[in-house]
């Protein structure tokens, strides 16, 4: 299998002219490649792991929505709440059971039902949650995964499951710049260019590298290991929010060696870089 938009640009007649005459032909073309890349085909288990966490995402999604209706329909009362689901969750109960507000009768009986459907949702997160803490019980690779400082057992789960085989990809760099978290380039004329990040490949995975580096930077304060100093200095430099993404960065690749070597992680662990061989004096 390949990419649809690494098989594109083989297509002669442009995007005017796309029917399946022309997309074969452009597929036998890509095929040729020497340096094509070829999707791997994921084993029924990853599916499955997948759509545990496909699911989730969805069930996550209707909660912030139900949340958001009814302090919606509260606020059509005048009964405005912060937004935080602790505080609503605390004060609704006392809300619906006040029969001094001006709620009315039919509107209070919509919210129960509303809290009904919360608590329903919460119940299907619960169970989104506890397969895939299974799977990590269960998986060697997700748990060397989920050792790493700003993964955590979600990210390592999620990553498992998608990637599968980890030495489809060369090195740690090409697997960074396959989740989307390397810089994009505008180069020409032996000059460099780079922007931001390119977000390519697949958005959940980036999101939850970013958000796990985000914690691993507000905490990594309180920890003296090689990593956290280092993303500190970087926060002072540069930001917070980039010394997040360079973190994200650095934790894929560090995912890459990993599960190519298969070992555990070691937050002391200090890398050095490859030295060039010495040539034999004559």
């Amino acid at each position: 299998m390949m990419a649809a938009a690494l098989v594109a640009p083989y297509r002669m007649q442009g995007k005017s002219g796309k029917n399946d005459a022309n997309d074969a032909a452009a597929i036998c073309e890509a095929a040729s490649r020497p340096q094509m890349r070829f999707v791997p085909v994921k084993t029924p288990e990853q599916q499955g792991i997948l759509c545990v966490h496909r699911l989730r995402e969805g069930f996550k999604e209707e909660r912030t929505a139900c949340i958001n209706r009814i302090r919606g329909l509260l606020a059509e009362f005048g009964i405005v709440l912060p937004q935080s689901p602790k505080v609503l969750r605390t004060y609704l109960h006392d809300i619906l059971e006040d029969a001094t507000n001006d709620i009315a009768g039919a509107a209070r009986i919509a919210l129960q039902r509303a809290l009904m459907h919360w608590q329903e949702l919460d119940e299907h997160l619960h169970w989104c949650e506890q397969r895939i803490a299974a799977h990590c019980k269960e998986d060697a690779q997700v748990q060397r995964a989920a050792a790493i400082k700003g993964l955590g057992p979600l990210t390592a789960s999620a990553m498992v499951a998608t990637v599968g085989d980890f030495r489809q990809f060369k090195n740690g760099a090409q697997f960074a710049a396959w989740l989307g978290l390397t810089p994009r380039q505008n180069s020409s004329g032996g000059k460099s260019n780079l922007g931001a990040i390119t977000k390519r490949g697949d958005s959940y995975l980036r999101t939850l590298l970013v958000q796990g580096a985000k914690a691993a930077v507000l905490t990594g304060k309180h920890n003296l290991d090689p990593i956290s100093q280092w993303v500190m200095a970087l926060r002072q430099r540069s930001g917070w929010q980039k010394a997040a993404v360079a973190l994200a960065n650095k934790n894929a690749r560090i995912l890459w060696a990993l599960m190519t070597q298969e070992r555990t992680y070691e937050a002391a662990h200090i890398s050095e870089r490859p030295r060039p061989p010495v040539s034999a004096v004559a």
